[in-house]
């Protein structure tokens, strides 16, 4: 029979070997990430200030569409728990499981769909954005102080040429 310490022993030990296991394995580009972000630490006071005046300038230019992309993940991560409660609901019946089925497919698909279009945007007209896809509108928000008409019919265009039938598009500027 096992006594209390020896049980112990074997589950601090089990503990200690799944934690080197995983240390073992886990990727090289997570190490790497952890050892820049030790150096940077490790910088003088003056790399610190000019490094935090840079980071401050880009949280400035994207917080309002970080803003945006939390508001709309939160509203797409309630409407897919209720989705899910209705998929593993005992009282639901088939078609509203397969309805629901269909409504996750579609949430990821234009979830994908937007961040193409934002790596599109940035890729073409380098500038941040956000883009919001609901049915055939397209809701486009750039971070940029000047509300430029040309470089909003730009985008326009980009987003229109990606899709075969016609969308609506709306761009809108915000910036600090």
């Amino acid at each position: 029979m096992i006594n209390k310490q020896n049980l112990w022993f074997l589950t601090l030990f089990s503990l200690i070997l799944v934690l080197s296991v995983y240390y073992i394995t886990m990727p090289n580009d997570l190490l790497i990430a952890s050892n820049s972000t030790e150096q940077k630490e490790n910088n003088t006071e003056d790399d610190t200030k000019e490094e935090d005046q840079d980071t401050i300038s880009d949280v400035d230019e994207a917080d309002s569409l970080t803003a945006l992309r939390v508001s709309l993940d939160e509203e797409r991560d309630k409407e897919k728990e209720e989705l899910k409660t209705t998929m593993t609901n005992e009282d639901s019946t088939t078609d509203e499981k397969n309805n629901a089925y269909e409504q996750l497919k579609y949430l990821s698909v234009i979830e994908g769909e937007e961040e193409k279009l934002e790596k599109l945007i940035k890729k073409e007209h380098k500038i941040d954005s956000f883009v919001k896809i609901d049915n055939n509108t397209i809701t486009v928000v750039a971070a940029k102080k000047e509300h430029d008409v040309t470089l909003a019919n730009n985008i326009m265009r980009t987003i229109q040429g990606e899709y075969d039938t016609k969308k609506t598009i709306t761009v809108k500027f915000e910036g600090n």
